[in-house]
């Protein structure tokens, strides 16, 4: 079953004294396209979450939005940089000496200055597990965009097969059609030379054939109609398989479209230029639709 390349999941869990959230998005996209947005201190496992991804989507642009509630703040830890604090305290005490000032070094004054305090979290379960946690909620994410993206692509396959349908029946009337462009234009050619020849000068007959025989050799389309029904059998098994087949199914309906439009400018027939105009009608339609597909 084909899938669309658009879609939306969300997962929730709670684990090592946090809670995780994912919510994934997907747009059509021509290549696979991979966002993760995520608090900075938990950037080390971006690229762990864009491994997961890839398991589930093959094409279109996914923007992956994590976010973290705290259960509690007992875990967070204040240190200080001693060497530091005593590094500053000398530099104070150089500048009095040096430049005579006067006034003391506060505690609120060191508190303002940078890098003395580092506050540090002490997560349970290790760096293991919080990879765990995460993977485990990109994947419960993942499987229900999944569960929408193949919902929609099931709507985009009934409505592919239906023109589908429509582009073999059109195939099938052009084709019934394509003998008689020769006939046409055999009965116009001896009617048009005999208007132009008097009655008593007879039409050359192996002049004639030769001339229609040429015509009916340029005007041939038999090989194009086969073609295309090869082309709309090849498109039916792609809409069944479970792999990405977008761009397949677009290179597929571009051969169709040539196929189309050479038929054409050979044929030369009302009747088969009307099936082709509608045939091309109906694969633009389908075209817009694969935009979609994965």
């Amino acid at each position: 079953m084909i899938r669309s390349m658009t879609g939306f999941g969300h997962a929730s869990l709670s684990s090592q004294g946090y809670r995780v959230s994912m919510d994934i998005k997907t747009v059509n996209h021509r290549y696979c396209d991979i966002s993760v947005r995520m608090p900075k201190e938990w950037m080390a496992y971006e690229d762990t979450i864009k491994k997961t991804v890839l398991r589930f989507i093959k094409r279109g642009r996914a923007d992956c939005f994590v976010t973290i509630e705290r259960d509690s703040a007992s875990n967070k830890s204040v240190t200080v940089d001693w060497a530091l604090v005593d590094g500053y305290m000398q530099a104070a005490e150089q500048l009095r000496q040096k430049h005579g000032l006067t006034g003391e070094l506060h505690l609120s004054d060191l508190l303002k200055l940078p890098d003395l305090l580092a506050i540090s979290e002490q997560r349970e379960g290790g760096d293991d597990a919080l990879a765990d946690l995460l993977v485990a909620c990109t994947e419960g994410a993942l499987a229900e965009l999944n569960g929408m993206r193949e919902k929609e692509g099931s709507h985009l396959s009934e409505d592919l097969t239906v023109r589908l349908t429509m582009i073999e029946d059109l195939n099938a009337e052009m084709k019934r059609y394509a003998p008689e462009v020769v006939r046409e234009y055999a009965a116009k050619l001896r009617q048009r030379i005999q208007d132009l020849l008097t009655d008593q000068v007879p039409v050359d007959e192996q002049r004639l054939a030769a001339e229609i025989a040429l015509f009916a050799d340029r005007s041939n389309v038999d090989e194009e109609m086969t073609r295309l029904h090869s082309h709309i059998s090849q498109f039916r098994q792609l809409l069944g398989s479970r792999e990405p087949v977008g761009r397949k199914l677009d290179f597929l309906i571009q051969e169709m479209n040539r196929e189309a439009n050479t038929i054409g400018s050979k044929a030369g027939h009302i009747e088969v230029s009307g099936r082709v105009i509608e045939l091309k009608a109906e694969l633009e339609k389908m075209r817009e639709q694969i935009q979609n597909i994965e």
